[in-house]
């Protein structure tokens, strides 16, 4: 089963999120603050990770920051006290997959957890299938009902990288790292010029779409 990196400086928390996710199946190891996840992180392998925001020594945005610089697809689910709208915007910019509020519900934790891990799964995996839409990793081709093309490069890495995990909001700023890596020096308004020509290619096809959301960035979604 999936280990699951609890990191919180509220021993009951702990004990309480660790409680349910151990009877659920998984495995789990804990955190007192941000610095000491980031050294389990660094030593054990870990396929999530649930964080606090308000912890000593290292907080939870400088470790959401760490752990997405070091894994960009590490899945990350904040579970903060914390409930302004910029904060949960600011989580979002940092690279978190989810943002949960306490006081939580366990059940809706448990389903939160098991998405973000097989959307993680299935990010993992050299093809990706959007209803009839395939995309395929290793040849860089996609497969549209009896049609298959080859898009530029970029432009496949950024529709990949948003097909991975359907309805995850990225920044320019992650695309930009993700795709293009951190040692891009280009505007990142390339993005938007590459969403344009993505969404010009597929406009004809209803299978997904990818929208804009204002003043964080874009998302894929898959359609019904």
């Amino acid at each position: 089963m999936p280990t699951i990196l609890v990191a919180d400086d509220d021993a009951n928390i702990r004990k309480l999120v660790c409680l349910f996710l151990r009877n659920d199946g998984f495995t789990t190891i804990n955190a007192v603050d941000g610095k000491e996840a980031l050294a389990i992180y660094t030593s054990t392998p870990v396929d999530l990770v649930i964080l606090d925001i308000m912890m000593p020594v290292m907080d939870g945005w400088a470790l959401c920051e760490e752990l997405r610089r070091a894994n960009p697809d590490l899945p990350l689910l904040m579970l903060t006290a914390r409930n302004e709208t910029w904060e949960k915007v600011q989580a979002f910019q940092l690279g978190t997959d989810d943002y949960m509020t306490k006081p939580f519900d366990p059940l809706e934790l448990m389903a939160r957890v098991k998405a973000l891990l097989k959307r993680y799964r299935i990010g993992l995996t050299q093809t990706i299938q959007l209803g009839n839409v395939i995309l395929n990793r290793q040849t860089y081709k996609v497969l549209s009902g009896t049609e298959s093309f080859t898009l530029p490069l970029k432009e496949f890495e950024l529709l990949y990288k948003l097909a991975g995990l359907p309805g995850q909001v990225y920044t320019r700023e992650q695309l930009i790292d993700q795709v293009w890596g951190m040692n891009y020096t280009g505007d990142d308004r390339t993005i938007d010029v590459h969403i344009k020509r993505l969404r010009e290619r597929f406009a004809d096809i209803s299978d997904f779409r990818i929208e804009t959301v204002r003043g964080l960035g874009y998302r894929l979604e898959v359609q019904e």
